[in-house]
Parts: C-alpha cells; sequence; structure tokens
C-alpha cells in the first residue's frame, strides 16, 4: 500500500465510482445487479443520512466497504453490519481490504456501534479466513456454535 491506498470515509461525491465497484462486484459473482446508475442514486442518499457510511481505498477507488447501523434493543449504539466489501481483481493480495475492514470497524466504534457484524457465503473460505484473521471467526469462540445469518425476500403485494 502506498499514500493513494489510505482508507477513508467517502462522501456522497464517491457515490458513482463505489456504485461502479458494487456493480463489478456483482457481475464477478453472476449475480443480479440494478446496475451503477441506480446503485449511486441510492448510495448518494444513504452516504448523506446517519445510518450508513462507506470507506474507500484507492485513487482511483479500488476497494471499498459498505456498512450500515440498525438500531438494537440489546445494543446502545446499535449494529454495525459490513453489508458489501470488494476490491478489484487486480488490486487484490495488496492489504487494501485489511485496511477497510479495519477502517470500517473503527468508524462504527466511533459512531457508537456496539457490534459489528459480517456475512459471508458459507462456500466463501478465503473470506472466512480473512475475516477470522481479522477477530470475526465463524464459531462462537465460547461455544464452538457456528454462525448464521437467514434471510428471505420481501416482496410487496
Amino acid at each position: 500500500m502506498d499514500l493513494h491506498d489510505s482508507a477513508r470515509l467517502a462522501t456522497p461525491a464517491d457515490a458513482e465510482a463505489i456504485a461502479e465497484l458494487l456493480d463489478a462486484f456483482n457481475r464477478e459473482y453472476d449475480e443480479p445487479s440494478p446496475g451503477p446508475t441506480v446503485l449511486a442514486l441510492r448510495l448518494n442518499q444513504l452516504l448523506t443520512g446517519p445510518g450508513t457510511f462507506a470507506i474507500v481505498v484507492g485513487a482511483p477507488i479500488s476497494s471499498m466497504g459498505l456498512v450500515t447501523i440498525r438500531t438494537n434493543v440489546w445494543l446502545d449504539g446499535g449494529i454495525a453490519l459490513l453489508d458489501e466489501m470488494y476490491t478489484v481483481p487486480a488490486e487484490r493480495g495488496r492489504g487494501l481490504g485489511s485496511a477497510v475492514l479495519t477502517a470500517a470497524v473503527a468508524e462504527a466504534t466511533r459512531r457508537g456501534a456496539g457490534e459489528f457484524e459480517i456475512e459471508v457465503d458459507e462456500p466463501d473460505v478465503d473470506a472466512h479466513r480473512f475475516y477470522a484473521r481479522h477477530g470475526f471467526p465463524v464459531r462462537d469462540p465460547a461455544t464452538g456454535d457456528r454462525a448464521f445469518v437467514l434471510r428471505t425476500e420481501l416482496t410487496s403485494s
């Protein structure tokens, strides 16, 4: 990493670049995307509010993490969730993801979040190893239980 790779808090002015990365992320893994234009509009709105922030690295931006903070009855300050994290393929292995994650946890802590969560697909063993190195184990150290996040898509009628 060099000076151009310093992790920083994104601003709404970064919405288009982050949207391009999010779209590329979904295309890389054959997931649907509404496209960078729609994503940029959403990001521009989200990044102006208190519940969402992004950490970016690079000039141009080559790595990013998007975090939302939600309220929770058990924790003052809520729970931060790393919604998305992506580094362009050509820049992987340089520590950019580590810089993004470290800065994201620090920003969530600064904002008062009481917990930080990350969702990882079961077959993504590389991600499991990466996050475990940063203090996010797949198994609860006290009980040995595996961590799960269950979800279903909601549709309006």
